[in-house]
């Protein structure tokens, strides 16, 4: 009998309670609350992985992984570049030239920044320029492949020719005058990103090189793709000679992604106190069980029935009511995930966001982080109600009720 007491209280103070229904109606809500906090924290943690994914992956391809600069020469020499391909042969590199310019066309005007890339090196690391390769084939010299935004603002259409000025100054007469150049179109590019559709314009490095005053032989840097870029660049570190340095695209970008980490933390926090607010429903619930059960406890007490007994029962009964809300919110958000991944149900600009569908990535670790903090806070909940039901003064309680 004694063995069975504990879930014979739970199935007993689980049940709807006609005479005060306040009680199991806030034991309701208490369930509710935990299901959908739960429910709504699940699927926010999924949109924030998945919003900073899909901006990682952007911004690494136009940014490049990993960008190797000279830091006190001018220059990089194709000998180094060949020596990095040697050492690192797993790695796909492509040296480049880069200046910044004006387009002048129509009577408008606005900066870009030129690329010289040779577009066989380039389309092995750039998946968005390559695309374009694929659709408008390779551009020769003096051509252009530019961002999609370039092309609407000026109306440039494929096959027409854009002037381009740049700060290198050419003589011309008694004075040094900026160079003018005229590109053909060769094609456009759409990476997603406004940033770089509206500024980024490549060319081959042929064309670049005598615009710049630059030997052939000799880069401004070397954009290089890796498995595991944030590892991988600690070894290009170690063989680059004096005078030259690697920067990680997450470096370059720091400032935004360490601000979505923030936002995702806080996102957390505050999503998570509305489990804790949800959880004292069950503390309420409770509470006014162990109240209304006075004269039942006390009877219970003295029949024979230990302290501890009592203790389970209503710890128990607490974590029932709370572990249900947690499983039931976990199965709503993980239906949720897949209902926003395969209906359009919301839709983003993709001018602002990159992607017109929303972006979902719920990582293991963020599902169990926040299982087990609602886990802990239902727990948490159940158990000071369920110490104060074993401090019901057992001579005073039969006496006065």
């Amino acid at each position: 009998m004694i063995k069975s007491l504990v879930p014979y209280l739970v199935k007993k103070y689980i049940r709807f309670d006609k005479s005060q229904p306040f009680i199991s109606i806030s034991a309701i809500l208490a369930f509710l609350g935990v299901s959908i906090g739960l429910m709504v924290l699940i699927v926010a943690m999924a949109i924030m992985n998945g919003t900073s994914k899909e901006f990682e992956e952007k911004i690494s391809t136009m940014s490049y992984p990993i960008t190797v600069v000279p830091s006190s020469k001018q220059y990089i020499s194709d000998e180094l570049f060949q020596a990095l391909q040697e050492r690192f042969p797993k790695f796909v590199m492509s040296p480049y030239l880069n200046t910044q310019a004006i387009i002048k066309q129509n009577g408008q005007m606005s900066g870009v920044i030129v690329f010289g890339v040779d577009f066989n090196h380039e389309a092995k690391i750039n998946n968005i320029i390559n695309k374009s390769l694929k659709k408008y084939g390779f551009p020769k010299k003096f051509e252009t492949i530019l961002g999609e935004n370039i092309a609407k603002t000026y109306a440039l259409e494929v096959g027409k020719r854009v002037t381009v000025v740049f700060t290198e100054a050419s003589p011309g007469g008694f004075s040094l005058l900026p160079t003018m150049k005229r590109f053909k179109v060769k094609g456009t590019f759409k990476s997603g990103l406004q940033a770089y559709d509206s500024a980024y314009f490549y060319t081959t490095l042929e064309a670049l090189s005598k615009i710049v005053k630059v030997k052939e032989g000799y880069y401004h840097g070397i954009h290089i793709s890796s498995p595991k870029p944030v590892e991988d660049i600690k070894s290009i570190r170690k063989i680059l000679p004096i005078g030259y340095s690697a920067v990680g695209w997450w470096q370059q970008n720091g400032n935004l992604f360490s601000a979505m980490a923030m936002e995702k933390k806080a996102l957390f926090i505050v999503l998570m106190l509305i489990i804790l607010v949800a959880s004292l429903n069950i503390i309420s619930s409770l509470l006014m069980t162990v109240m209304n059960r006075r004269k039942e406890i006390a009877l219970l007490l003295a029949l024979g029935a230990t302290k501890e007994e009592i203790k389970k029962a209503f710890f128990y009964l607490g974590s029932l009511i709370g572990g249900a809300g947690v499983v039931m919110g976990a199965l709503l958000g993980l239906l949720g995930i897949y209902v926003l991944g395969h209906f359009d149900i919301v839709t983003l600009p993709a001018d602002v966001y990159g992607t017109s569908k929303l972006p979902l990535d719920l990582s293991m670790f963020d599902f169990i982080a926040t299982v087990v903090g609602a886990v802990f806070i239902v727990l948490f909940s159940s158990y000071y109600p369920s110490k104060k039901a074993t401090e019901v003064d057992i001579l005073t309680t039969l006496r006065n009720e």
